[in-house]
């Protein structure tokens, strides 16, 4: 029996080194077919030998056939001609023998689309140009052929130009021929490439798609609803693949990765989507510094060439110590102005107001220093960060200013004692032209108006030349130690997942989740992008005694929904956590665009509609009636939805 024991660890050894050197074998024949396709064929399956923006003088003499569309045209003389790849000049022939071919090209409104064949030749001498990567050619047409005749167009397609939003959504396939949203897209699409590269190729992962359509998960963000053909049945469109990538793991898939598409009915927020890309993630026997190792490779890897490289291994933060220091989760740390506790400073105070705030159980003092802010700021500026503080929070905010003379012009500082003054200078490290901004209250609330103040004066002090947040500088930062549970608005006595209700209690908490629950950490993690949050996971609930406990005791959410959830957890489930970066919020930072819809393809407007389709849009009763529902219409629109269905009949 011992015997037969050992030949089977020999067999099986001998079958691990053998797979093992056949997928060695393979991911090196992948890695190395990789690199000599770095390169990509542009041209091949398709009617043109070249793309208008990779000819140079290499190219002298070649005999090229092009397509595009045409850009700019001088004096019947030459064109521009442009496709994804770049612009090249193309000179009109002024010969008799080609007149055809010279009315073509001077008679096609620009933006119209041609194909020409032609031979590459240099620009004759001092009519090089520099700026441009064709710089030095031209092509001498031979033939042309116009493809489509472009109409007059709503706007001038020419970078320069500015549209707005409304219009570039409206003719969104117009506004993708613009060389930004070319770039932001071609780019997303290398860095979701190395992604997969990253994940599948390098680590094992396996790229598996989820349904759409789901039922209703309870907690989080609001769902789309679709409706099906059983009376008072719906699917729910997924707000992410939670569910199903906890039940890939239970199911001993081990590591799944998705580009998912995900909905989220969140009503009108502006820079949000109702549909939106996340890259998803999910791992089996992993703890939460595996997960934080994984994405901070995965980034390193796919982080585009130009970009300064993202280095690794990224800072981390408590919960508790972004709020304390920054007043938010997802502090942007670019640049300092932290808050500081000065509570002890005035626990002395004559200042009756602090007296009143300190005497609380959460009652703080706290404060910020605003940098060379009296060189800088003006007194509307000032009352304007005051006004800001007492509309939105209804709380006081005290600004105080020390001149040369080391005197405070501030009204409260005649009550501030000369200890506590040098103390607060001391502890704030204050210059002579700083401006400290000083406010008083709960906790929390105190915190969270210092993060916001913290913020519009950095945006004050950007407007006035000074740099503080280097869009080309990438700092990424994990924040860690969530709460598990929030008091809920409505009713702050019962309690909400801070995150979702399948992330599992942190370990040294989970004594408090019976007697203390909403003292009880969680092993959630977020990860920060220069103020933005990028992506979050957690390790999750495997325990389905536990995850029942917390849904049904804890959250009072009807269990039954996750019936299902549930049952698996039961049947050997292994320990596992994942993470969902937000892949439109990730391209909107790496290119610079102002909004996430300039790094997608068709994106919805800040109220949800697709302005180019006019989606969504009314459906008649008749197509309603298999799936059981009646529209009540408002009174107003009844006549013109009448009207409308009539002229579609």
């Amino acid at each position: 029996m011992a015997s037969r024991c050992c030949l089977r660890q020999l067999l099986y050894r001998g079958l691990s080194a053998t797979t093992t050197q056949l997928v060695r074998g393979s991911l090196s024949r992948t890695l190395v077919l990789s690199s000599h396709r770095r390169i990509p064929e542009f041209s091949s399956f398709i009617s043109r030998t070249n793309t208008c923006g990779e000819l140079c003088s290499s190219h002298l003499d070649q005999e090229v056939t092009l397509c595009g569309w045409i850009q700019y045209r001088r004096q019947n003389i030459f064109l521009v001609l442009r496709d994804f790849h770049g612009l090249v000049q193309v000179i009109i022939p002024q010969d008799e023998s080609s007149a055809a071919v010279k009315k073509i090209l001077c008679e096609a409104p620009l933006e119209s689309v041609v194909k020409v064949s032609g031979t590459v030749i240099s620009r004759p001498p001092g009519q090089e140009n520099p700026k441009m990567p064709t710089g030095e050619i031209e092509i001498k047409v031979k033939t042309a052929e116009l493809l489509n005749a472009c109409k007059k167009l709503p706007f001038e397609m020419k970078d320069f130009v500015k549209k707005t939003e409304t219009l570039r959504l409206q003719y969104r396939y117009l506004d993708l021929r613009s060389s930004q949203m070319q770039y932001n897209l071609r780019l997303r699409s290398e860095v979701v490439m190395k992604m997969r590269e990253y994940l599948c190729n390098l680590h094992g992962f396996v790229d598996i798609e989820t349904p759409t359509l789901f039922k209703r998960t309870p907690g989080g963000a609001k769902e789309f609803l679709v409706p099906s053909r059983e009376p008072g049945k719906f699917y729910s469109l997924p707000q992410s693949p939670q569910q199903f990538k906890q039940l890939l793991m239970v199911g001993g898939l081990d590591r799944y990765f998705q580009v998912a598409r995900c909905y989220r009915d969140e009503g009108s927020k502006p820079d949000r989507q109702p549909e939106f890309t996340q890259i998803d993630i999910e791992m089996s026997f992993v703890d939460q510094m595996g997960i934080q190792s994984l994405i901070e490779g995965l980034l390193h890897y796919s982080w585009p060439s130009g970009k300064d490289p993202v280095v690794i291994p990224f800072p981390s933060m408590t919960y508790a110590e972004a709020l304390s220091s920054y007043g938010t989760d997802k502090p942007d740390i670019r640049f300092g102005m932290k808050i500081v506790d000065v509570s002890n400073v005035f626990r002395e105070t004559e200042i009756r107001f602090f007296q009143d705030v300190l005497s609380k159980p959460q009652g703080t003092v706290k404060a910020i220093c605003v940098p060379e802010g009296v060189k800088y700021f003006k007194r509307k500026d000032i009352e304007s960060i005051k006004q800001f503080a007492a509309d939105q929070f209804n709380q006081d905010v005290l600004p105080i200013f020390l001149k040369a003379s080391k005197n405070w012009n501030s009204p409260v500082a005649k009550l501030i004692a000369e200890n506590q003054r040098w103390e607060l200078i001391r502890l704030m490290e204050i210059q002579e032209e700083d401006i400290v901004l000083l406010t008083a209250g709960e906790y929390k609330k105190t915190c969270s108006l210092l993060g916001k103040l913290r913020l519009q004066c950095a945006d004050l002090l950007e407007t006035k030349g000074v740099v503080l947040r280097d869009p080309a500088q990438f700092s990424f930062l994990w924040v860690v130690d969530f709460p598990l549970f929030l008091p809920k608005e409505e009713s702050p006595t019962e309690l909400e997942s801070a995150h979702h209700p399948f992330t599992a209690p942190h370990p040294s908490d989970i004594h408090l989740l019976y007697t203390e629950p909403e003292k009880v950490r969680s092993q959630h993690y977020d990860l920060v992008l220069n103020g933005n949050e990028i992506g979050g996971g957690s390790i999750r609930i495997h325990d389905a005694q536990l995850q029942r406990y917390i849904l049904a005791t804890l959250l009072k959410e009807d269990v039954k929904l996750l019936s299902h959830l549930l049952q698996a957890l039961d049947y050997g489930a292994p320990p596992h956590g994942g993470i969902a970066l937000g892949l439109d919020r990730l391209m909107c930072l790496i290119t610079g665009a102002p909004s996430i819809r300039d790094v997608i393809a068709f994106p919805k407007s800040f109220r949800g509609h697709d302005l180019m389709s006019s989606a969504p849009d009314s459906v008649p009763p008749e197509e309603l009636r298999p799936y059981h529902i009646q529209v009540s219409w408002p009174e107003a629109e009844k006549d013109s939805l009448k009207q409308s269905y009539q002229q579609r009949s």
